[in-house]
Parts: C-alpha cells; sequence; structure tokens
C-alpha cells in the first residue's frame, strides 16, 4: 500500500500542469481486481503505473503458465538491442501454429500494444482481458475468436522509461520513449522496413494472416470529451473502401455502445487545425502508407488505429482499451462474413489509376462534437494569446471539419514492374510485405517504360534516419533491355495497390521517395574538354540532326550560349560517353496498351 501511495503521489504531482478534469467513474471500473490470481501491477498500483520490460514478459509467462492449453508465448523477433519481442497466441483449440490458426473456424485478430512505448494502455488492458480469460471469467472471448497479442512492440522505447517522456500525457507515472533504440519511430517504417520490429510484425501478418488488426495509440493535441478515439481511412479516401464501409456499418455501432454501457465516451479519430483556436475546426486525418493503418488500407486488411486521449487519467485509458477489444470482438464474431466478403472484393479489384497524394479541402464538412470550454489570454512567455481548457464540457453542433478530399496527385497503374537482380534488398522488403514477385528467365517480349529524373529535390534534413527525395520524371521507351534473371511484379494481384505505392517513384512513400535509389542522383565519370571537344566535332560532322539540335539551343538560349560549361556539358550527355544510368529509375514499367502517362503538372518539387 505504501508504493501505491508514492505512485500516485508521483502521478498526481506530473499531472499538475496539465488541464483540469472532468469527473469520471465509469462501470468498467468493476473490471478492476484487487486480488486474487493474475492481479495485473496496473491493478496493483491502483490504476497508474505499467509494469517494465522484465516484469511484462515475467507476466506473459504467468499468462500461460496458469493456462497452458490456451495459451502459447512466442519470440517474434528482436530489436537492434536484442530485446526478444514476444507475442501471446490464444486459442480455444490451442491453435498455436500459423496453419492450424489459417484453418480454424474463428476469426483471429491480432492487437498491437506499445509501438509507441511510451502509449502503453493497450499492454495493461489486454492483460486484464488475458487473465479473465484465464481464470475463467471470459470463457466466451476464445468461443469467438482467436488471439494473437503483441504487449510490447517497441521494447528498446519501453526501457528509455521516465516520469518526464511526454508532457501532454496523464500517466503511467513512468512511461517508455515514442522512438527505438535507433531513434526511428515505428509507426513511419511500414513501406521502408528500417526497423526489425515492424519487420516482425509484417512476418506474423504474413505468417497468420489475421482477420482483424488493432493498433493501441495514445493521441495528443487538443483537450475533448472523448476518452477513447479510434478511425480508418473513410470510404471516400480508402483503397479498400468496401472494407472502410463494413467497419463503419457494422463495427463502430456495436463498439460505440459497448463502450457507452461501460461509462466511456466514444470518439472520431480527429485532430485540430489551429491549436490556438480549436473552434476553426478539425482535422480530418487520410493515413498514407508509413504508417499500420494506412499500409493496412492498401493491403486490405481490415485495420483500426485506436487514440486514447492524452489527458484523461491512466485507469480511465486502459479500462477504455479493455471495453474497446471486448466490443470489436464481438462485432469480429458477429460480423466475420460480412467482412471477409468486404476483403475478397478489395483483393480483387485492381484500379486502373492511383491516387497517391491528397491535400485538405478548402470548403469543410461539418460534425457535433463533444469538446471542452477554453479561454485564451496574453502569456508572458510566448508574448501572444495560449490556449486554456477549463474542464468543462461545451458541446458544438456543426464544428467544421476538414478532409482530405482534394486529390493532388494520381498515377497511372502499370501492368508490371520490373526489378534488376541487383536490388535483393528490395525483393527481400517487397516479400515481406506479401507482395509476390516472380523471377525471370528468357528474352522480353514486351514494350517497356522507364521513368526519368527531370527535376528533384532533396529534403534538407534527415526524416526517420532518410533524407527523402521528390522528383518529377519523363517516361521513355527502353529499349534493348535483356530481363533474365530480372524480377517482375504484376499489379494483377490481391495486394497490387500496395505494389504500386512501394515501387512507383512518384507515390510519396516509395522506396524511391525513401532514399532506396539514391545512388541514381551520383555520377562517377566525367569528361576533359581536350578529349570531348575533338570528339564532338566529329560527333556534330557526322551526325548533322544533331549538329542542327545543338544549333537551335546556341541561337535560342542566350545563358546557354554564354556558358562554356553548360554548351560542354550537353554536347558530353549527347555523347555515347556519357553514363547512361544517371537520373535513371531502374525499375522499369510496363503498360497496358495505348496508356499514355501524362505530364506531372500536380507535383510540387
Amino acid at each position: 500500500m505504501f508504493i501505491s501511495l508514492l505512485v500516485l503521489s508521483a502521478s498526481m504531482a506530473n499531472s499538475d500542469h496539465l488541464p483540469p478534469l472532468l469527473p469520471w467513474e465509469g462501470s468498467s471500473t468493476s473490471l478492476l481486481q484487487q486480488q486474487g490470481p493474475l492481479t495485473t501491477d496496473f491493478e496493483i498500483s491502483a490504476g497508474v503505473s505499467s509494469p517494465n520490460y522484465a516484469d511484462t514478459m515475467a507476466f506473459v509467462d504467468r499468462l500461460v503458465a496458469a493456462n497452458p492449453t490456451q495459451f502459447k508465448s512466442k519470440t517474434i523477433g528482436y530489436s537492434n538491442s536484442k530485446r526478444a519481442i514476444k507475442m501471446l497466441i490464444a486459442s480455444e483449440q490451442g491453435f498455436f501454429n500459423a496453419g492450424q490458426m489459417a484453418n480454424s473456424t474463428k476469426p483471429t485478430v491480432l492487437i498491437q500494444a506499445g509501438i509507441h512505448a511510451g502509449e502503453i494502455d493497450g499492454k495493461d488492458a489486454m492483460f486484464m482481458l488475458l487473465r479473465d480469460i484465464a481464470t475463467g471469467k471470459r470463457r466466451d472471448i476464445l468461443k469467438k475468436v482467436n488471439i494473437l497479442f503483441i504487449p510490447i512492440l517497441n521494447v528498446d522505447g519501453h526501457e528509455r522509461s521516465s516520469a518526464f517522456n511526454r508532457i501532454n500525457q496523464r500517466g503511467p507515472v513512468k512511461m517508455g520513449f515514442r522512438t527505438n533504440a535507433n531513434n526511428l519511430n515505428l509507426n513511419r517504417d511500414y513501406t521502408k522496413l528500417d526497423t526489425p520490429e515492424v519487420k516482425s510484425v509484417l512476418q506474423v501478418i504474413n505468417d497468420y494472416n489475421p482477420n482483424l488488426y488493432i493498433d493501441v495509440h495514445v493521441t495528443d493535441g487538443a483537450d475533448y470529451q472523448y476518452d477513447v478515439t479510434y478511425g480508418y481511412n473513410p470510404v471516400f479516401a480508402s483503397e479498400s473502401p468496401a472494407i472502410s464501409d463494413a467497419l463503419n456499418r457494422y463495427f463502430k455501432p456495436v463498439i460505440d455502445q459497448t463502450l457507452a454501457e461501460q461509462g466511456h465516451i466514444p470518439g472520431p479519430l480527429v485532430f485540430v487545425m489551429d491549436k490556438q483556436e480549436f473552434k476553426s475546426g478539425l482535422a480530418g486525418w487520410v493515413a498514407t502508407p508509413r504508417f499500420s493503418n494506412g499500409w493496412s488500407d492498401l493491403k486490405s486488411l481490415p485495420t483500426i488505429l485506436v487514440e486514447n486521449h492524452s489527458l484523461k487519467p491512466y485507469k480511465q485509458r486502459v479500462l477504455g482499451t479493455y471495453v474497446f477489444i471486448d466490443g470489436a470482438i464481438e462485432a469480429l464474431s458477429a460480423h466475420k462474413d460480412k467482412l471477409a466478403n468486404a476483403v475478397k472484393k478489395e483483393q480483387e479489384f485492381v484500379p486502373k489509376q492511383l491516387i497517391v497524394k491528397r491535400g485538405y479541402s478548402e470548403q469543410p464538412d461539418h460534425i457535433a462534437f463533444k469538446g471542452i470550454a477554453y479561454s485564451k489570454s496574453l502569456s508572458p512567455l510566448s508574448n501572444q494569446q495560449e490556449v486554456s481548457y477549463l474542464g468543462k464540457k461545451q458541446d458544438y453542433d456543426k464544428l467544421p471539419i476538414f478532409w482530405q478530399k482534394e486529390v493532388q496527385h494520381r498515377v497511372e497503374v502499370p501492368k508490371s514492374f520490373f526489378i534488376p537482380p541487383v536490388y535483393t534488398d528490395i525483393i527481400e522488403k517487397l516479400v515481406l510485405h506479401g507482395v509476390s514477385v516472380n523471377k525471370l528467365s528468357g528474352a522480353n517480349t514486351q514494350p517497356l517504360k522507364m521513368a526519368k529524373v527531370a527535376q528533384y529535390s532533396f529534403d534538407k534534413a534527415p526524416f526517420e534516419g532518410r533524407f527523402r527525395v521528390s522528383a518529377s520524371f519523363d517516361y521513355v521507351p527502353a529499349t534493348n533491355v535483356d530481363l533474365d534473371g530480372w524480377f517482375e511484379v504484376s499489379t494483377q494481384q490481391k495486394v497490387g495497390e500496395l505494389a504500386v505505392h512501394l515501387l512507383h517513384p512518384e507515390a510519396p512513400d516509395s522506396f524511391f521517395a525513401w532514399g532506396e535509389f539514391n545512388s541514381i542522383f551520383q555520377r562517377t565519370e566525367y569528361m576533359e574538354n581536350y578529349a570531348l571537344i575533338p570528339f564532338a566535332e566529329k560527333m556534330l560532322a557526322d551526325d548533322p540532326k544533331l549538329a542542327q539540335e545543338f544549333d537551335k539551343k546556341v541561337n535560342q538560349d542566350k545563358d546557354f550560349a554564354k556558358n562554356a560549361d553548360a554548351r560542354l556539358n550537353w554536347l558530353y550527355e549527347h555523347s555515347p560517353f556519357y553514363d547512361q544510368a544517371y537520373l535513371k529509375y531502374p525499375i522499369l514499367m510496363s503498360y497496358e496498351e495505348n496508356i499514355v502517362i501524362p505530364a506531372q503538372k500536380d507535383k510540387e518539387i
């Protein structure tokens, strides 16, 4: 008890700077137990702390020991610090391997906690739920679903624990860090796959093929009444709209009702457009594929991103997560066939064009929203008007919400991509993404297109450990290419849309944009004027058409005419000595006949 009081005191001290709370005492508090078998560290602390890595793994072992016929733990990977990433598998029939689970008549739910290790609500909530299964209180759960549970994904960040990691979050008393030991954000790694943690998750998805993926976070930003917010890409912006529609129609009502009955307030996953003026409206976010839910949208894997409200007490958030997962399991059990039909529909559909970049619409929609009253006053520290939330309800009947409805860029979907055999790392990542890859043998008989960089710009600072690049392209025929030993990736497959986002150089989360092909921007051979000039004289004499093109550029471009280096570089570029791979994207594309690739008028460089 003395330890619990110390923990509680520290928790209160570390939240004195946060806005006042609305009173809460939901009926979900009945889920807590104070003593008895498998009482969690969270419960022992009166709902204010979360166990460290060693104690977390010990509790996983205790759960398995309490119910070995239905629970099993498995190491799915290791962090770069060599900490094991464990997953608990729960199955009524003891179906623990991937093949058994795939043949089960029950749907499988994958629940992931701690991708951001400070946002650890899902770990303690699931420990309570699994305890209730193990002790017989919730025998019904495994009659409905199989469970895959990752208690901590970011195991290294979890151990960078402090009471001062998140200034705007109420508990737990000590929490982990957002990024991993390499300072990489795991929820920005779903396309580039730089981290062993996310690679482990993708392997689990490939092996077990879950029917529903739940990724539990804690949000930041403004204050509002909702304690559990969640979402997925909206139907209008989803690349799997049938799945999004099924989640809206069949899952959301069940989850919302379950939460409301237990005293929680479910809300939409939104952010604010202007943190200094909440009334100016909300930002309706559409996840891109670097995020778990954006990647899953392209994968046609039904995924719900949970964002508990950071300003609510830890106990309230954990209990809300328990209730949320309970509701999601109920919905999955009741509507598994409807969801499976939506998945099948999306896997069979291959678009001719794909939207790769969106922007916020200028005109908002409007929604009812449960906000918190606020005032503004001049801060002597910032010397500007700052917001203070007052801990009082303020309901908005029609609050503006700006969705990312503006299509800023779309691409034509190739029939296939062709990858040179030297890019084995790209092939390995594609396979991990679940993309089918075919190794070619023999001669090529189809017309191919090459993307040649026209303009490009590198970011001025690294992002997620990489210097990203954006570019515009000219598309030219690729001739005399021997594809023997190359790899073909057809877009006519279940994850064809994901393959396009990974391999099309114009996609903002493609391998190209993340810098996998930055070597094409290097020139490794140069010319000397004394060698180039006599060669160029003969080259122009032998090619009157080229000579005419050179003369025209000299006569029409005064800057070019006065710039000796520019003139000689032009001649060098048109000589056979010029590096034929420079600024050329090495992955080739084939298209259906008569496809014209439009100019990139909407691409900003």
